[in-house]
């Protein structure tokens, strides 16, 4: 995924990779506390701990101008609408993605479009 984000976006953005949704929040908070403007969050859904539903709808509570894009290998409706609804998430890909719809969608998110 960073490779294919490097690919399409080169330097013009930082991107940052957490193992689990626990880490992802810590990584988010450091760099909202350095003073990064965070665009985007692209989320896989089954990960360790936080699951990622969980973890971009505690984002948004947090940083509601974040947006976000769900992946996921286990599509399940309820929760694909639930992370639309309570996080604003912008979309949700199912594993594999589309790589030309996903990097719309990141254009879109980050105003690249």
């Amino acid at each position: 995924m960073k490779q294919e984000l490097r690919k399409q976006f080169g330097d013009e953005f930082q991107y940052e990779i957490a193992l689990n949704g626990n880490e992802a929040l810590e990584v988010v908070d450091e760099l909202v506390e350095a003073g990064v403007n965070v665009i985007l969050i692209l989320s896989d859904w089954l990960m360790p701990g936080l699951k990622g539903d969980e973890f971009l709808i505690l984002i948004h509570a947090k940083y509601p101008n974040i947006r976000s894009i769900l992946i996921t290998g286990h599509v399940d409706e309820s929760a694909a609408e639930r992370v639309k609804r309570e996080a604003g998430t912008y979309a949700v890909f199912s594993k594999p993605w589309d790589s030309t719809k996903l990097m719309e969608a990141v254009r879109i998110c980050c105003n690249k479009n």
